[in-house]
């Protein structure tokens, strides 16, 4: 199993994020929020990529919001295999932090793994009831 956090699973572009925003899907698990979209699939880039942020609104102090994103990258690297294993397309993910609260890492690693496999159920859901109907 590969526990990396590559570049090339990051999502930078503005474009794509600004996409998520306007048209992307939203799955919550307080106090986390994923936003995702899929990808048009494109030859040389096949992967899902993620971003993740946390609210000035609720920190405002960099170093607050800066230990929150490290720890939601790390809940997502250690975890990553829930969802790339189960995926059949690739999506841009925005991976956002959404409260005061100040919960401790093995908090936002269990509601992490239980916001990955709603999103999960959430996506493979209409693939389910399409083979149904074909069936």
């Amino acid at each position: 199993m590969n526990f990396t956090y590559p570049k090339n699973e990051h999502l930078k572009s503005k474009t794509t994020i600004g996409l998520l925003f306007s048209e992307g899907k939203s799955v919550s698990k307080y106090p986390l929020r994923l936003v995702y979209r899929t990808v048009e699939t494109n030859s040389e880039e096949n992967r899902t990529k993620i971003g993740v942020s946390v609210s000035k609104k609720y920190f405002k102090k960099a170093v607050d919001r800066n230990y929150f994103k490290r720890v939601l990258r790390e809940t997502y690297r250690l975890n990553k295999h829930l969802l790339l294993d189960n995926l059949q397309q690739p999506y841009s993910i925005m991976f956002f932090y959404q409260t005061k609260d100040r919960l401790t890492y093995e908090e936002i690693n269990t509601k992490t793994i239980q916001l990955f496999e709603k999103f999960l159920q959430q996506v493979n859901k209409p693939l389910d009831s399409e083979t149904k109907i074909d069936l």
